[in-house]
């Protein structure tokens, strides 16, 4: 059983070595440094008005992925940005699904007409999961330099509410 709610400052260690372990892994997320709970802890506090984020937890309490929504500069006002994490290991099993319908419900509230993912193309997981949403592909950028240097093209997809 899979219970959605939002963080807690206890939940941002969880979320940082979860997310340490994607990043570590390499290949489905922009981000390519590690990251602390502190460094969790600032972004979920740093635009609350516009962002929403929840955590999912297995039946004993432990963070098995969490997603988050908030703006980009350079989408319009109307519109969020997504990004998803799932433990390792144990995609597949509804986390998604589950965080993806708290996500939903919050963007609405908080007036967004819709929400963009930016997938790195070589992300096959994140593409699928985003497809199985109800997402539809609407630009590409080829070429993206991440921070590490590598070059990767991105995938944008949009959920309209």
């Amino acid at each position: 059983m899979i219970t959605v709610r939002p963080p807690i400052a206890l939940d941002t260690p969880n979320m940082a070595r979860l997310l340490n372990e994607i990043i570590k892994a390499g290949g489905t997320t922009a981000l390519t440094r590690p990251v602390t709970g502190q460094d969790l802890a600032e972004w979920i506090a740093f635009d609350p008005d516009h962002s929403a984020w929840h955590v999912a937890l297995d039946d004993a309490e432990n963070v098995v992925g969490f997603q988050w929504i908030e703006p980009a500069k350079y989408l319009p006002p109307v519109a969020a940005e997504i990004a998803t994490f799932v433990q390792m290991g144990q995609t597949g099993l509804g986390i998604g699904s589950a965080l993806f319908n708290a996500t939903r419900k919050a963007a609405k509230s908080l007036g967004y007409v819709w929400i963009n993912a930016n997938i790195r193309a070589d992300n096959e997981g994140g593409l699928i999961y985003y497809q199985s949403r109800g997402f539809q592909d609407y630009r590409v950028i080829e070429g993206y330099e991440m921070a590490d240097g590598q070059i990767v093209d991105k995938r944008l997809k949009r959920f309209d509410l």
